[in-house]
């Protein structure tokens, strides 16, 4: 039993080993002197890992009594959690290196937080579900404030702290209700319990709004999005391409397993909820967005909106919702790798620049990049017949399909309305005044390559999403059916 338990959770051992011995080595080695070196070594673990999860299991397995659980749905969250993080780290190296930020400690932080999203997305147990996201969440504030002599990065760290010990405490409180009535942390006993004569109890359906609530705060839902804009604008732009991400995945995903596996039985109940932060979080996102003029921070409301949508397609309560959810954030992590490798390159005299001013006419002295930008903020909007459409398609047509056609409505409105911020970007670069501080040019042979890579994605993906559909939908079928 045990060693088909220690199977099932190989690829989560092999990563939390890497990182043990990845700190021992560092240690003993020079500390900071390796840490170029670590950050290439890990991202080349990511990828092996991820191509490992990926190729190698089928079926479903569950370990531990049934706390760990992996399926379809597992295996392609984690495959796109990994990627991610891997490309992060990749186009992050030199920025971090010229600014003494690369210490040895951030690849091994950034490996234990992909522990724990690997575990957010295989749980199958209150008690797994919270060790996973304690284990995110904690390397995940140091990372935040990592620029030890930046006011504004500790600031960062501070409040993604304060408000994720919060949310982490509204989501322990309904886990301890959900227990207390249900007489087990078990999703499969949840679901017994949530299903039984008397229906959902009232005991249940507050521990799911607790839950709910908590889980809301990591996905960055309003009215729970409070820290996104300054821990975004805070963290070193590196770590701010990895929030916008592997965490949104993985909380992502935490979320349809909890929903599903432990509540699957009270759609109507959860999915007003979830509809509601997704209304707010899309108008919210959307809106707010319009008056920023640091591209990070346009980033973060950005983020907010696109978890609105997300939120939508898991709102629907079907398969074709969370396959819709899954296609969406493929596609929405695809997207952002692309965006922070532009934001990445964008210095002046050797020193980053956030402001969005800054790139008044620039598709003059960079009319490649310029145009795979335009690309990358079209998709971004919406804009047929480029990848990013295909995602909010995906979403409307799950809420329709739902019978939430108000929701599909509203979404929309929202989309039109957040227009407006990408297409001013793009005026910028194409359409704006002439001056002397222009950008350097940037000869960052990997932040380019990503860029491009990024908005290729964008164009050839119409074609079949490189498989990504009927992936997603193998995925939802295992979680819903």
């Amino acid at each position: 039993m045990i060693s088909a338990d220690i199977s099932t959770v190989l690829p989560e051992i092999v990563l939390a080993v890497y990182a043990m011995i990845a700190l021992i080595a560092a240690v003993y080695t020079g500390k900071d002197k390796t840490a170029g070196l670590l950050v290439w070594v890990t991202a080349a673990v990511f990828v092996i890992v991820g191509l490992w999860v990926g190729t190698s299991g089928n079926g479903t397995q569950t370990a531990f009594g049934g706390a760990f659980v992996e399926d379809a749905f597992a295996r392609f969250a984690k495959v796109v959690i990994l990627l991610s993080a891997a490309a992060v780290l990749v186009m992050g190296q030199e920025f971090m290196a010229k600014r003494d930020l690369l210490r040895f400690e951030y690849p091994i932080l950034v490996t234990l937080a992909a522990v724990g999203m690997m575990m957010m997305v295989s749980a199958g147990d209150l008690m797994a579900l919270y060790m996973g996201l304690e284990l995110q969440s904690l390397a995940l504030y140091v990372v935040a404030s990592l620029r030890r002599d930046s006011a504004k990065s500790t600031e960062a760290g501070l409040k993604y702290f304060v408000l994720g010990a919060l949310s982490s405490g509204l989501l322990l409180y309904g886990a301890s209700l959900t227990y207390g009535y249900a007489g087990t942390t078990l999703f499969s006993g949840i679901i017994e319990a949530a299903t039984g004569e008397h229906g959902l109890s009232i005991g249940l359906l507050f521990g799911l709004v607790f839950m709910i609530t908590g889980l809301a705060f990591k996905v960055s839902a309003v009215p729970f999005h409070m820290w996104t804009p300054d821990v975004y604008e805070g963290s070193p732009t590196p770590v701010t391409a990895f929030f916008a991400t592997a965490p949104k995945m993985a909380a992502m995903g935490l979320f349809a397993r909890l929903v599903h596996d432990a509540f699957g039985a009270a759609t109507a109940d959860w999915g007003q909820v979830i509809a509601l932060l997704s209304v707010l979080s899309m108008f919210l996102g959307s809106v707010a967005a319009i008056g920023q003029r640091n591209i990070k921070r346009l980033m973060a409301y950005s983020s907010i909106a696109h978890m609105g949508f997300a939120l939508m397609g898991l709102a629907a309560g079907t398969a074709g919702g969370v396959q819709a959810m899954l296609i969406y954030m493929t596609i929405y992590v695809a997207m952002n790798i692309g965006v922070f490798a532009f934001i990445l390159s964008m210095e002046r005299d050797g020193r980053p620049v956030t402001d969005i001013d800054a790139l008044n006419m620039y598709s003059k002295s960079e009319p490649l990049k310029a145009l795979a930008m335009l690309v990358l903020l079209f998709s971004l909007a919406g804009v047929p017949p480029l990848v990013g459409f295909f995602g909010k398609f995906y979403v409307l047509k799950a809420a329709v399909d739902a019978g939430m056609s108000w929701l599909a409505v509203a979404g929309v409105v929202a989309s039109v309305i957040g227009a407006f911020y990408y297409l001013r970007v793009v005026f910028f670069m194409y359409f704006g005044e002439e001056t002397d501080a222009t950008l350097d040019r940037s000869s960052n042979v990997v932040l380019w390559g990503f860029l491009m890579l990024s908005a290729f994605v964008m164009v050839a993906g119409v074609v079949n999403l490189f498989g990504v559909e009927g992936l997603a939908a193998a995925a939802a079928d295992t979680l819903v059916n």
